[in-house]
């Protein structure tokens, strides 16, 4: 379209009453239906969008006459799990140059371009925007942030979008195109509905999946939410399959190794995330190549890395990335078959246990749990580790700190208590010094109103669950019944014992005194006593 025709079709629109940016539909194409955005005029954007070989044979793609869903909402908001241009802090101008993938090594596209069409897997974008592409821009851009909505996005598909968004993806050389291609198809994935539509368009789900081959950054994290989305969605069996080829997972792995973009960094592990937590028929498919081509030994590494990082300057931008890469690490660690590789990893183990004694946690306090929960089943693997753990102090009482982060989550508060009880366990109060006793009882009065908290906030909903026969609850109730056992333990022995008092007086504020211990035994006492 030329500025001479764009500025012609404004001015109608303003005849019409209609904003200036907003083409005016036909006459004939008014529908009389309940929603925020005219049918018609989402019918029009989709028009603009037809590549110009084709945006006059409109039998091609016919939407003239379609079906419009009559029973649409006065209201609509947006969905979890869409994005749009404003959203992603994606410029919706035509004056938007992609961001070049930053890399820590070169690389070389012949390594993951097998058999493919170059120019369909490296496109780059041409430095002069023509008008034309700017104006599909902009109604592209309007369209993503349409598709947000169910109503919207069912009258989009309706009205052949998918096809004319395929043709684009098959013709288009810029990147700003493919990546609002990439994310208008995103945010209809969100729809489980249109799930069905966009595993049924032909040659829709090999071209997307070529799109992980570009190099550019916008392009690469659409991709990869697109591709999660459609991972956890009705259709992900065909989506797997459309995966499993060793060069596009090892063009994965790469991407996550080697991009500089937290976001996309994020993206990608949540995608490797989506596939581990995927249903039976994905995990036969995708997970023996995975492991073959070393996916726990990268998770590990990135792991290392964002520690790192976390270690030297705390950088809030980064913490979403260190939560998704423990997530997916915590998949692997239950996954049957491929566990092992994760309990016996001394590197792991260690890097979990500094981030649990982490001071000054709370900023980070959810990929905390989630470290606890891994060495959780890290030990339920390997029960000999815990004698070497118990005697790691500050990790028994990083553990005792996050236990209240973890308050609505009763897996996870299950796994603190299940090490708790165990490190506890281990330790023989009557043969031990009475310095080491006073360094374990003053850890527990440290953290005696976290555990406090734990056991008055929480008895009530215990009752209710074990009322109900839940599983969960019992092993979750009887871990906690045994590590309280143990406390109680340990401190009456500190409290027998003839240099308590002096003992706890010549170590100043790093013991508890006896009415902190007191209180304390109270406390738990008053647990197992009121226990059914």
């Amino acid at each position: 379209m030329t500025f001479e025709e764009k500025e012609e079709e404004e001015q109608v629109g303003e005849e019409h009453g209609g904003p200036a940016h907003h083409p005016s539909a036909p006459p004939d194409e008014l529908f009389d239906i309940s929603t925020t955005v005219d049918p018609s005029y989402i019918i029009s954007l989709i028009r603009k969008l037809l590549p110009t070989n084709v945006r006059n044979d409109h039998s091609s793609y016919n939407t003239d006459g379609c079906d419009v869903p009559s029973d649409s909402p006065k209201t609509d908001f947006m969905e979890e799990g869409v994005t749009s241009p404003s959203k992603d802090g994606v410029p919706s101008s035509s004056g938007h140059n992609s961001e070049a993938m930053d890399v820590v090594n070169g690389f070389d596209k012949s390594s993951y371009d097998k058999g493919g069409d170059e120019d369909s897997r490296h496109k780059l974008e041409q430095p002069n925007i023509s008008a034309e592409e700017e104006v599909w821009e902009e109604y592209g851009c309007i369209l993503w942030d349409l598709a947000a909505s169910r109503t919207h996005a069912e009258l989009m598909v309706q009205n052949l979008v998918l096809e004319v968004l395929l043709a684009n993806l098959m013709v288009s050389r810029s990147v700003r195109v493919t990546e609002i291609i990439l994310g208008i198809i995103g945010n209809l994935a969100c729809h489980e509905v249109l799930m069905k539509h966009i595993v049924s368009t032909h040659g829709l789900i090999e071209i997307i999946v070529d799109q992980l081959f570009l190099d550019d950054t916008q392009c690469l994290i659409e991709a990869c939410r697109l591709l999660t989305l459609c991972l956890q969605g009705s259709e992900c069996i065909i989506w797997a399959e459309a995966l499993q080829s060793e060069h596009i997972l090892q063009r994965v792995l790469w991407i996550m190794e080697n991009t500089l973009n937290l976001q996309l960094i994020e993206k990608s592990v949540g995608m490797l995330l989506a596939i581990l937590e995927g249903q039976q028929e994905v995990a036969l498919v995708l997970h023996p190549p995975l492991m073959k081509l070393g996916l726990p030994i990268l998770l590990i590494d990135l792991l290392a890395f964002e520690m790192n990082k976390l270690m030297g300057e705390r950088m809030p931008e980064r913490y979403s990335v260190l939560d998704v890469i423990l997530h997916a690490i915590e998949a692997l660690s239950v996954l049957e078959g491929h566990s092992q590789e994760i309990s016996s990893n001394k590197q792991l183990l260690q890097l979990l246990c500094d981030l649990v004694k982490l001071p000054d946690k709370i900023e980070v306090a959810n990929s905390c749990v989630t470290a606890g929960v891994v060495v959780a089943n890290i030990l339920s693997d390997v029960d000999d580790l815990a004698s070497d753990i118990s005697q790691d102090l500050p990790f028994l009482q990083g553990l005792l700190e996050i236990i209240p982060s973890a308050s609505d989550d009763l897996a996870a508060r299950n796994a603190l208590w299940n090490i708790v009880a165990r490190l506890l366990v281990k330790v023989r109060e009557d043969e031990i010094s009475l310095s080491s006793l006073h360094q374990y009882v003053s850890i527990l009065v440290s953290t005696s109103d976290m555990i406090e908290d734990d056991l008055l906030d929480h008895q009530l909903d215990d009752y209710i669950r074990e009322d109900n026969h839940s599983s969960p609850c019992t092993l979750n109730a009887s871990a906690r019944m045994t590590a309280i056992r143990r406390i109680i333990s340990i401190l009456n022995k500190w409290t027998a014992s003839n240099d308590g008092v002096e003992e706890n007086n010549a170590m100043g504020d790093h013991l508890a005194d006896v009415v902190n211990v007191g209180r304390l035994l109270q406390c738990c006492r008053k647990y197992i006593e009121t226990r059914p």
